[in-house]
């Protein structure tokens, strides 16, 4: 007798409401993913450690030069330092801030049959609307969260159509809080300018301006989870991003990998996340950091965070250091892309099926070197080998000693070949050697998903 097997549901909410304890192997992480995740609620209790930065921005348009300067100067240290703050009198009110969670919490409250009614289709690339996060190709796992995503701003490359219709204000509520956004990131670029010591518009216009930056939400659902300990909401990660702003409901889940070990961000009221992305990065040269962080699970309470990427357009733009921030000493530490290449960078990294394990980005580079090495030591083997047996068997007549002399020299001619494609993995390796700052149990795939994946 065949035992029928039970599908998985689809959707995360449907498979934590099921009244599971034991979650399914899909949703397990590798052991080397899951070092650092205790009780998030005690760990965001605990005050020991470093703790992500807190900037007012109270005063950042202040008439006051000393005062003004201030205040840029925390928020570019926050920058250097963290690349991840908690922004506080950002000037967007609490009021707006509630409506927009409101709005979005309304959508997830929905039973599910309703939600899928906005269903996107990943196959065939269609990553607006409600989804789950589909397995990892390199790790075959999945992450604990169900989302909803879309694109905000500018308001003509929106599509209403797929907006969720179940609160009356969702549509002016986002529409209004995106715009806000997008002022503020015009603040923030200008600081983050004059910190590198550029025109205050420099780094706006080289991320495509009012007109092509494009404002992506993605509102991340992470149902309660039975074991904790064992899954993640969102794998380790840096948001591709030039900038990510971010809500949540006040329950913890987000974690920062900073300075060799895992930190819990604490939930600081009235307060909007930022991340700085990899854009800025590689456009201050590594001066700004895109740090590595995760979401991580609970089972006592549901998270919901709000997430607004702001992306400079996939092909226009070539991102590349500016030639402000190249210098003898510090020379480029990216090489030139558009941004739809640096996504596919980041995707193509994660077919190395030792990705879960990797300690950097580009250590799969090293490992190539180092199996061509292998290769190459192994065919020397093999050609002594092969050159001993011919020398055995004396009856060969002249011409067959020639033809084998003919086969070394080809043989060994492969080998330079090879020694060659060695030296050339090797060159790559230290071109892209800046790439592996950025990972130690990174392996996420963007394929058919959300490119950005911020908690």
């Amino acid at each position: 007798m065949v035992s029928e097997v039970v599908p998985i549901p689809s959707r995360v909410e449907s498979l934590a409401k099921s009244g599971i304890q034991v979650i399914p192997k899909e949703y397990v992480r590798p052991q080397e993913e899951l070092n650092g995740i205790g009780n998030i609620f005690e760990d965001e209790k605990k005050d020991e450690g470093p703790q992500v930065p807190t900037i007012s921005l109270k005063e950042i348009d202040s008439e006051d030069k000393e005062i003004r300067e201030k205040c840029h100067q925390e928020l570019k240290k926050a920058a250097v330092e963290w690349g991840v703050m908690h922004l506080v009198n950002h000037g967007i009110s609490d009021e707006l801030i509630d409506r927009v969670k409101v709005a979005g919490s309304t959508f997830f409250d929905l039973p599910v049959e309703e939600k899928e009614k906005y269903a996107n289709d990943q196959a065939s690339g269609n990553v607006q609307g409600y989804g789950s996060k589909l397995a990892n190709s390199a790790c075959g796992q999945l992450e604990w969260e169900d989302y909803f995503f879309h694109c905000v701003f500018p308001e003509d490359k929106r599509d209403l159509a797929i907006w969720p219709k179940t609160t009356a204000d969702y549509i002016p509520a986002t529409s209004e809080y995106a715009k806000q956004i997008r002022n503020l990131a015009t603040k923030i670029f200008a600081v983050l300018s004059i910190g590198l010591g550029l025109e205050e518009g420099r780094l706006e216009k080289e991320v495509g301006g009012m007109e092509d930056l494009l404002l992506q939400m993605k509102i991340n659902y992470y149902p309660k989870c039975p074991q904790p300990e064992l899954a993640l909401g969102v794998e380790a990660h840096t948001d591709v991003s030039a900038l990510t702003f971010i809500l949540h409901n006040m329950v913890p889940g987000l974690q920062l990998f900073y300075e060799g070990k895992w930190v819990t961000a604490k939930c600081v009221p009235n307060s909007i996340i930022m991340h700085i992305g990899d854009t800025i990065e590689i456009l201050s040269n590594g001066k700004y950091k895109s740090i590595l962080h995760r979401g991580v699970v609970n089972k006592e309470k549901v998270r919901i965070s709000w997430a607004i990427f702001c992306e400079p357009p996939k092909e226009k733009i070539m991102l590349k250091p500016l030639p402000e921030t190249v210098t003898e000493a510090e020379p480029s530490q990216f090489p030139p892309r558009t941004f739809a290449q640096h996504m596919a960078h980041k995707l193509f990294k994660k077919d190395d099926h030792d990705a879960a394990a990797e300690q950097k980005i580009f250590k799969k580079d090293d490992q190539d070197s180092a199996a061509v090495h292998k290769a190459s030591e192994k065919d020397d083997r093999d050609i002594v080998a092969e050159h001993i047996v011919l020398k055995e068997d004396k009856q060969d007549s002249a011409a067959e000693q020639k033809a084998f002399k003919k086969v070394d020299q080809v043989i060994v001619a492969e080998c330079k070949v090879l020694k060659e494609d060695e030296q050339d993995a090797v060159a790559e390796h230290k071109v892209f050697k800046k790439d592996d700052q950025d990972v130690v149990t990174e392996h996420k795939v963007l394929k058919h998903v959300p490119v950005e994946e911020s908690e």
